[in-house]
């Protein structure tokens, strides 16, 4: 996991080929004014999403697991909390892991809790469970998904 400002995000392209593509597309975004909805930046391999969308309290939370993509997620408008676990302590999955949507939910309970504020960014890598959305009222956010290659 990488918690970071975006002004920073050049330190981060060495991690994967794709990330200095995913973040120049951040940076040429009026993420503002983005309309909500899907688009492929690099075919299948780079993808990204404005989203507005509730937040829930740490209860309602459940922790996601990803194994083709990273997440790279941005908060647009207000502040978000993220859990996070080890994908290796986690025990209690809540169904079988979908290959189609490459998502699997756990019940497990975060180890930690990070806030990530607008000009802030975090990455998840397919060893972090996250558990997005947390906070109260609405966020808007942009999520960018880099294939792991």
């Amino acid at each position: 996991m990488v918690l970071d400002n975006l002004e920073n995000a050049s330190n981060y392209f060495c991690l994967n080929p794709l990330f200095k593509k995913a973040f120049e597309y951040a940076g040429g975004l009026d993420m503002s004014n983005a309309p909500e909805g899907f688009v492929e930046i690099e075919g299948i391999y780079l993808k990204a999403s404005v989203a507005d969308t509730a937040l829930k309290s740490k209860a309602e939370s459940k922790l996601e697991t990803h194994r083709k993509f990273i997440d790279i997620q941005i908060p647009i408008a207000g502040e978000e909390i993220f859990g996070w676990k080890s994908l290796k302590n986690l025990k209690e999955a809540t169904g079988e892991y979908s290959r189609q949507n490459d998502f699997q939910l756990f019940n497990d309970k975060p180890s930690a809790f990070i806030n990530v504020l607008p000009g802030e960014f975090i990455i998840f890598f397919p060893e972090d469970a996250h558990a997005p959305l947390i906070g109260e009222g609405t966020t808007r956010k942009l999520i960018i998904k880099v294939a792991v290659l």
